[in-house]
């Protein structure tokens, strides 16, 4: 609304500019009345209408503004505004008028879209055949295979396994037997279930997760952006140039005249020009990012944080290690005949299992029997062979101590030895944290809802030392809430629902969203379009780039004004041509900042050794 209200306000600016040429050219408008030396025709009425009623809006915003502790260059223009006005200088005033409201205009387009944060999880909230909102406590619903659990239950009937990855971060699916409970948003595998409601709609995991992102939304983080670091210096400065140039003449006009030059229109437009030239470079790099603060943020970031599945890794199971128990069978063998029993079966391990086994190994297996929960047995090559859980392969065999998710095997009645699979890393994962090292990172942690040997395993093989595990969505928050104030901003990257809260909590929240809208790239501020995490490097140099030429571009900008108000301190300059000169320190300005669409060095890309 704010946004779209600051857009009427530039096109009103610009009417009202039409409607002054026509009236004062066109149809030759005399004067209404007069006072004093000053004339008012009717052109000078309109716009200096328009223009009380502009300068009476940005009061309002600047003295906002102060309430909540920011101190910006605004009141300069406001002070413009008033002396074209009160020397009767109307064109002076419109130009300050339009460079005020386009400065604007562009800084909203800068910052980019409307918020969009909540739209994927309420979307989801309508999967089944009856309304969510209509489920009562008691009401039994069923789950078929493949679709997505709507509120939190009970199973009653059925056993399968679910894909929890998204909310709790577990990379593996977990099995429910009656009994069991089941979170909202879980995705249920290849087994249908009924289930009892547990909890109305309003009170389930995915709603606890949407009042999460909300209650970050209402606490964001306290950000000064460059502008306006730059704001009280400049306006100090340019008020004792105007004050001195007023006392010295003695003229309120030479007053005017200098505070014309001294509009902040470069200042206001540098920054917004050299963000939407980053942000441009940005996406033809695939990432998208919603804000221009963002890119301030991301270029002072010191920390960042990492979700684990999905992100660091590819949410992809891989085999780990063979272990055979049995000197009958080679390693090769033993993973041949537990590939071949499991080829039909739809379980993720299974199909996991399959995929990272040669196609020449998967022999035919016939008397197939799956036992839903607990494995599945056939023959293959003439051995009777068993593949799934210790209890089911060999009942009587002792416990293990294997940490890894892991399939059993026995051959003909005997246990032959077991198979464990990882979540497969992503190829660039340990790169991409040494790279961000090199581009300034101060600490990097990983935060994941997954089991703690598994966490650390991943961890150690990206290069982290900092390793939260077992962490619900409002544990995540509140280890972002805890970075301390000189390791901020703190930048964080994840890809699931659970996630959409701690990307909402960090200054910075990436998504991974190549897999298309979900949560999380709802509610991030920069996406990542393709399947690949080393942009989060790409997006820390590009954003390190573009606020090194917007600060040329505003330092530039502040000097050269500077320069053109002393130059008016002598009188040579009429307000008109003083508006001019700003057009021009403008196209300077606009200028410069287009440099943010150029290359970012490699020492900013993190390429090279410090």
């Amino acid at each position: 609304m704010k946004n779209l209200k600051r857009q009427w306000k530039f096109i009103v600016v610009l009417i009202t500019g039409a409607v002054g040429l026509i009236s004062q050219f066109a149809l030759h408008s005399k004067s209404l009345f007069s006072i004093g030396n000053l004339q008012f025709p009717v052109h000078a009425i309109i716009i200096d209408i328009i223009g009380i009623l502009m300068a009476i809006s940005l009061l309002l915003e600047i003295f906002h503004d102060w309430k909540t502790g920011r101190y910006g260059v605004d009141i300069l223009a406001v002070i413009a505004v008033v002396s074209t006005i009160l020397i009767g200088d109307v064109w002076a005033e419109w130009m300050i008028l339009v460079m005020m409201t386009g400065g604007e205009t562009l800084e909203d387009y800068a910052t980019g879209q409307a918020n969009k944060e909540l739209r994927a999880l309420l979307d989801q909230n309508s999967i089944t055949e009856v309304k969510v909102d209509d489920l009562q406590v008691g009401d039994t619903v069923l789950i078929k295979p493949g679709q997505q659990v709507p509120v939190d239950g009970q199973i009653v009937k059925g056993t399968s396994s679910f894909d929890q990855s998204s909310l709790t971060g577990e990379s593996v699916p977990v099995t429910k037997n009656p009994g069991d409970e089941l979170m909202s948003g879980s995705v249920n595998g290849d087994v249908a279930v009924e289930m009892k409601v547990t909890k109305a709609a309003k009170d389930s995991e995915y709603q606890s997760i949407v009042a999460l992102v909300k209650s970050s939304q209402a606490q964001p983080a306290k950000f000064v952006k460059m502008a306006d670091r730059y704001a009280i210096p400049f306006t100090v400065i340019s008020l004792i140039i105007d004050g001195v140039a007023w006392a010295v003449s003695g003229d309120a006009t030479r007053f005017a005249e200098v505070m014309v030059v001294a509009s902040p229109c470069p200042l206001l437009i540098a920054a917004p020009v050299a963000l939407v030239s980053g942000m441009s470079s940005m996406s033809a790099h695939h990432i998208i990012v919603k804000s221009g603060p963002t890119l301030e943020k991301l270029a002072r970031a010191k920390t960042f944080a990492f979700d684990k599945t999905g992100t660091l890794t590819e949410n992809q199971l891989i085999v780990d290690q063979v272990v055979t128990d049995d000197k009958s069978f080679d390693q090769k063998e033993l993973q041949s005949l537990a590939a071949s029993v499991e080829q039909q079966s739809s379980h993720v391990i299974a199909s996991s299992l399959v995929k990272a086994t040669d196609k020449d190994l998967i022999h035919p297996v016939t008397n197939l029997k799956e036992t839903t929960a607990q494995g599945v047995e056939g023959d293959v090559d003439g051995k009777h062979v068993k593949v799934g859980k210790l209890s089911f392969v060999a009942p009587g065999h002792e416990k293990l101590n294997v940490t890894s998710t892991a399939v059993y095997v026995s051959v003909d009645g005997k246990f032959a030895g077991y198979i464990t699979l990882k979540d497969k890393m992503r190829p660039e994962s340990s790169k991409t944290i040494e790279r961000l090292r090199r581009q300034g990172a101060e600490d990097i942690m990983m935060l994941t809802g997954d089991h703690k040997q598994v966490a650390e395993k991943v961890a150690k093989e990206a290069g982290i030392t900092d390793v939260r595990s077992e962490l619900l969505p409002s544990q995540k928050i509140q280890a972002i809430k805890d970075v301390p104030k000189h390791l901020r901003p703190v930048v964080m990257t994840g890809d699931g629902v659970n996630d959409a809260p701690s990307l909402t909590a960090a200054d910075v929240g990436i998504a991974m969203g190549a897999k298309g809208a979900t949560a999380a790239s709802e509610s991030a501020d920069a996406v990542i379009m393709v399947n690949d995490i080393s942009k989060v490097n790409d997006a820390v140099a590009i954003s390190k780039h573009t606020m090194k030429v917007a600060n040329i571009d505003v330092l530039t900008a502040i000097g050269v004004v500077i320069i053109i108000e002393l130059i008016a301190f002598t009188g040579v300059i009429p307000a008109f041509w003083g508006a001019i000169l700003q057009e021009v320190v403008d196209m300077i300005t606009i200028s410069l900042g287009l440099l943010a669409k150029t290359k970012p060095s490699d020492k900013q890309f993190g390429l090279e050794e410090k």
